[in-house]
């Protein structure tokens, strides 16, 4: 009989743990938070030194039912919630929904899930972490403060179903800002040289024009670019330089949360909520044969340290399996942060021994690519530094001056394993000689434009919030989610745009709560919860010294703003009761529906035509979405079956001068090519 019980967060993780600890001991799960701050209420008394109401999770009593069971017939009790903050508060909720003052009672934490660190953790358990607790509370508190006091406001002059979180609101902010640079952007207009010179019997190299008598050289426009030309051609191209030199490439740290949803999203185009269920089930544990286990570390964490047992596994790996050139002199990747969370791991694979090659047959596909991500990133981060010759040639023309460069491998180090930059391989070696005069074959002048910053995607918003301390590595995917479910942003193509309505949410946030949605703020709050954490700072404090600022700005805001009608009205009329129709929103966007609702409950799907006519039968061109929201271009005549026209890319009206297809603007830099997969016009001419 089991005189041990164990509580973990995650149903996943019982059968795997109770095989590795055997018959003394019960695992059971809470299944995530079993105790929060009431929905109906703002759960906090803001005129009782801010003290938080805490209430039984609906749902949650026939757990904790179950849970008090097994806790009154056991003689200890271990909370293993998971290894941050969030864990740490949900082992303290645990203690007191239980009941366990009376109960001996340990913490125990794991950073991954295998036998060898779980035994390690009943071996060494520890006291609830109120520090940790405290900071979580402080989080939690604020940020149901900020929600409960804004979010009514929203409800009150915009409509109901909005919200305004702390961090959402911030990451709100930085989409907009971006999407106002790309409005405001006027593009310039600027030109590039290249000539090909001929080399032996290759197809030769080029070499681009960078300077003229010793200043960086401009060209702002085709003229230009043409006396230039016409110089060169009456001088003569002499090689004045060939330098030789040596270029280390330093390995990559291994993966945080932050970098690991930014190389998935970038590297198998995964999303970060996909990116981060993926990765909770390769870290909850992956059956093979008969034993299940954990094959990551915890995936929610800011820190790039490895422990030194798993570093010398690595070692001993690379050694057997590439030699020992492949490992490195010694650690110059130890990177220092001021994280609290820096107590975690990277994550990494939890045996280095098991290959992406040997798990594939027992993971499903996208399990399968998250793994090898994550395990090639590790061992290269363990790995020596990749080592390039680099080779740059200066070719003199009068008072112009052109280089041309190559690089070859010296020595591959970690992109043996870990190679994502097309840059770092090798290219194409020039055989010339100082002093030697060069056969131009052509020159070309290239028509350039300057471009807007891009719009964010997930991954590279993540990468903002991250380098400005905005958020934790648990918050970022729920996040994003919530922007796309509120109908604040919308993404397209993998990139994020702020909605009419994020719009006007945003300037309400920038207009009442400016120092909410200041990056600066947020990053400094984030540090001094880590004071929290550290146990440097009470944790009421930060409350007393934020809610009377914050709760006139939400009076001010009462007062002022004035409601928002964001029905636009149309000429369209009602085809059940004549009326004319609206445009209304809904969380999936823009829909027509009947003025006289809820009398008449007429609606329809709302149509934007973009001013241009079907290339085929003449009708209005119409903006649509599919049902997950993925823009495309239809005629108004589609749902008549009266014309097939449709296109992913935005068409100009015109027809293609070689097939007679529509031609449509492709990329950001709206280069004009034809619509038919077999015809090249257009798509052979590169910028």
């Amino acid at each position: 009989m089991a005189n041990n019980l164990v509580i973990v967060e995650s149903a996943a993780k019982v059968n795997t743990i109770s095989k590795f600890l055997g018959k003394s001991y019960k695992v059971e799960a809470s299944i995530g938070h079993v105790r929060d701050l009431p929905k109906s209420q703002l759960g906090v008394d803001v005129d009782n030194d801010y003290e938080p109401k805490y209430i039984t999770i609906r749902g949650k009593g026939e757990v904790l039912k179950k849970l008090r069971k097994e806790a009154k017939a056991a003689k200890c009790i271990y909370l293993a919630t998971d290894p941050d903050r969030e864990g740490e508060a949900i082992s303290w909720h645990l203690y007191y929904a239980l009941r366990l003052e009376d109960k001996e009672v340990k913490r125990i934490t794991f950073n991954e899930i295998t036998e060898g660190a779980v035994k390690e953790a009943i071996k060494n358990p520890r006291d609830i972490d109120t520090n940790l607790v405290d900071a979580q509370q402080a989080r939690r508190i604020l940020d149901r403060l900020v929600g409960y006091k804004i979010s009514p406001i929203l409800w009150k002059k915009i409509r109901k179903g909005l919200s305004a979180g702390r961090v959402q609101s911030v990451t709100l902010r930085l989409i907009c800002d971006r999407e106002k640079l790309i409005n405001d952007f006027v593009e310039q207009e600027y030109w590039s040289i290249e000539t090909l010179f001929k080399m032996g019997k290759t197809k030769g190299f080029t070499a681009k024009l960078h300077h003229k008598s010793g200043k960086k050289i401009e060209i702002r426009n085709e003229q230009e670019a043409a006396d230039i030309i016409k110089e060169c051609e009456q001088n003569k191209y002499l090689v004045q330089e060939c330098k030789t030199s040596k270029r280390i490439k330093n390995t990559y740290l291994p993966f945080i949360t932050s970098t690991l949803q930014q190389e998935a999203s970038r590297q198998l185009g995964f999303s970060n909520h996909k990116t981060m269920n993926i990765a909770q089930q390769l870290y909850e544990g992956i059956k093979v044969d008969k034993t299940e286990f954990g094959i990551v570390t915890y995936i929610r964490t800011d820190s790039t340290r490895i422990s030194e047992t798993s570093a010398e596994q690595a070692a001993n790996f690379i050694l057997s399996t590439y030699g020992e050139e492949y490992l490195p002199n010694q650690n110059t990747k130890k990177v220092k942060t001021s994280k609290i969370q820096d107590a975690h791991e990277a994550i990494r694979p939890t045996y280095i021994e098991k290959t992406p090659a040997m798990l594939k047959e027992y993971l499903s596909r996208d399990q399968y690519r998250l793994y090898n991500l994550i395990y090639n990133r590790f061992l290269a981060s363990q790995m020596a530094c990749a080592i390039f010759d680099t080779h740059s040639i200066t070719i003199e023309n009068g008072e112009y001056t052109f280089k041309a460069s190559y690089q070859k491998v010296n020595f591959d180090g970690f992109l043996k394993v870990y190679n994502d930059n097309p840059e770092d391989k090798q290219t194409k070696t020039i055989t010339v000689q100082e002093g030697e005069e060069l056969e131009p074959i052509q020159i070309t002048p290239k028509q350039h434009f300057t471009q807007p910053p891009g719009r964010f995607s997930e991954s590279s918003i993540v990468k903002v919030l991250e380098e400005n301390g905005v958020g934790r590595p648990s918050t970022y995917a729920p996040t994003i989610t919530t922007l796309l479910a509120r109908g604040y942003v919308t993404k397209e193509n993998k990139v994020l745009y702020p909605t009419d309505l994020g719009e006007i949410v945003n300037n309400i946030m920038l207009n009442y709560f400016d120092e909410i949605v200041g990056v600066e703020f947020t990053a400094q709050l984030e540090m001094i919860l880590d004071q929290i954490a550290a146990g440097n700072i009470e944790w009421k404090e930060i409350i007393k010294a934020f809610y009377p600022y914050f709760n006139q700005a939400v009076q001010k805001a009462e007062l002022e703003i004035e409601n928002i009608d964001m029905t636009e009205k149309t000429d369209i009329p009602c085809e059940k009761c004549g009326t004319n129709l609206v445009v209304k929103y809904s969380k999936y966007g823009k829909f027509l529906g009947c003025s006289n609702f809820p009398d008449c409950t007429f609606a329809k799907p709302w149509q934007e035509a973009i001013g241009i006519k079907c290339p085929k039968c003449a009708g209005e061109i119409i903006l649509r979405k599919t049902k997950k929201g993925r823009i495309y271009y239809g005629c108004e005549n589609n749902l008549d079956d009266k014309c097939d026209f449709m296109s992913w890319q935005k068409p100009t009206g015109d027809t293609c001068p070689t097939c007679g297809d529509a031609l449509v603007e492709k990329g950001s830099a709206k280069k004009i090519v034809c619509k038919s997969e077999t015809c090249n016009y257009g798509k052979e001419n590169k910028k």
